[in-house]
């Protein structure tokens, strides 16, 4: 077998078997076949697509690269999410105890954010105490006790995507819905879940920015899944604007404890719900959607949710006095107000530049090597669709630096205000489960 008969047949526009995926992904783990040859390849994957049958076996051979984490020994059927990101998503931090509420094992790899805000892990670590760095045992002895536990991701997890990722981003092949599709979903697969909840983000705060292309993704994302056996379903949710109203770390930790106690924003509470209800009929302990929703909904209500956030923190040593008293999480030193420039509605709140100003007040990391300060970032009062009359506030700025007038500047940029009726933006767009 030849790399660059390989290379033509794609070229070509023909389907790759198994073998031949299986051996350029394996010659290109294993050093064995040069960067400009799988350049080459993965530009003609970008313009010649591939079909199911391919996708399925790139994203097996990805996953078969590395390590596999086995899960079997955690009682029920293990159900993973995953979002491909976005503004103020703290989607996970509610999901996690959420969903165990309702006695569904979640157990959770996460990783460390990139971009706008930290990633999971980062938000956990500011609750004094807590810890991700757990043995294998003992996070599956913590699932089948709690029904939840979140680690850190393997560092030898599906080597063959990250090699893959980093010849795409200087190749102009990142945009290529196969080639997405594969790399998110190779990570679910071998984080070893039997079923997987994906939520797509669409909008100005999204990697895929229109509908079309976030509802291809998610039908690539969901048929892999279901080709290689794990029950996949996907919700198409609007990031248009930030979700919730907070962005940063410690931030989107008190807003998740706002939520779990039934007292959070609206669009966060419906879209945790709406992935919740999917990932308890996945796991097999609601019969429905609406069944699964009435759990969910109910524990809420009476508590058992936020009770699972406390018992979730305690169990990876962090301080669950925070649940109660959020003002023990990481404070900036300085809260400063925006005021409107004019009176009128809300018509745009740009999610990724919002984001990036948040970034620079050091809620996120411009590189690998920034330092994230957990205390800062931005909390919105306003959002598409509402009313302002001049100068009322329309977000709090916290900061650790008392001049944010660079700040200040990128997010009056970000705002537009009309005096017109503007329409609320709609949250969920689709669900797709073939």
């Amino acid at each position: 077998m030849r790399m660059y008969d390989i290379i033509e047949k794609k070229r070509n526009g023909k389907e790759l078997t198994k073998e031949e995926i299986n051996f350029f992904i394996d010659g290109y783990t294993n050093n064995n076949i040069p960067d400009y040859q799988i350049s080459a390849l993965l530009m003609a994957i970008y313009f010649q697509d591939m079909t199911a049958a391919e996708r399925a076996n790139l994203t097996m051979a990805m996953v078969e690269s590395g390590d596999q984490i086995d899960l079997s020994a955690i009682e029920g059927i293990k159900v993973d999410k995953h979002s491909t990101g976005g503004v103020g998503d703290t989607t996970t931090l509610i999901l996690a105890p959420l969903v165990a509420s309702a006695d569904v094992p979640l157990a959770k790899m996460s990783g460390r954010g990139l971009g706008h805000t930290g990633g999971t892990i980062d938000k956990l670590e500011s609750v004094p105490g807590f810890h991700v760095e757990i043995s294998n045992d003992e996070f599956i002895n913590l699932v089948n006790k709690n029904k939840v536990a979140v680690i850190g991701q393997s560092g030898n997890l599906t080597p063959a995507d990250k090699k893959l990722y980093s010849l795409r981003d200087v190749t102009a092949t990142v945009n290529s819905i196969p080639l997405i599709a594969s790399s998110i979903m190779s990570k679910k697969i071998a984080s070893g879940a039997d079923g997987i909840v994906l939520d797509v983000k669409t909008g100005t705060g999204a990697f895929m920015k229109n509908l079309e292309d976030a509802k291809s993704l998610a039908h690539a994302m969901v048929s892999i899944g279901n080709q290689v056996g794990r029950n996949t379903m996907a919700v198409i949710s609007d990031m248009s604007q930030p979700l919730g109203f907070a962005i940063g770390n410690a931030l989107e930790v008190k807003e998740a404890i706002d939520t779990l106690k039934g007292n959070g924003p609206e669009d966060l509470t419906e879209l945790c719900l709406t992935l919740g209800s999917q990932m308890v009929v996945v796991a097999g302990k609601a019969e429905n959607i609406k069944d699964a929703r009435e759990i969910l909904q109910k524990n809420l209500k009476n508590g058992k949710a936020f009770d699972k956030f406390k018992e979730f923190l305690i169990s990876q040593g962090g301080d669950a006095s925070v649940a109660d008293n959020p003002e023990l999480l990481p404070q900036a030193s300085y809260k400063i107000e925006l005021p409107a420039k004019t009176s009128g509605t809300v018509a745009e709140l740009v999610a990724n530049e919002i984001g990036t100003a948040a970034m620079m007040l050091g809620a996120g990391r411009a590189t690998k090597e920034s330092k994230i300060d957990l205390s800062v970032g931005i909390v919105l009062h306003k959002k598409v669709g509402d009313s302002v009359t001049e100068g009322e506030s329309l977000l709090t700025i916290y900061s650790n630096r008392e001049s944010v007038e660079d700040v200040i500047k990128k997010l009056h940029q970000s705002i537009t205000i009309k005096n017109a009726d503007v329409k609320e933006p709609s949250l969920i767009y689709d669900t797709i489960t073939e």
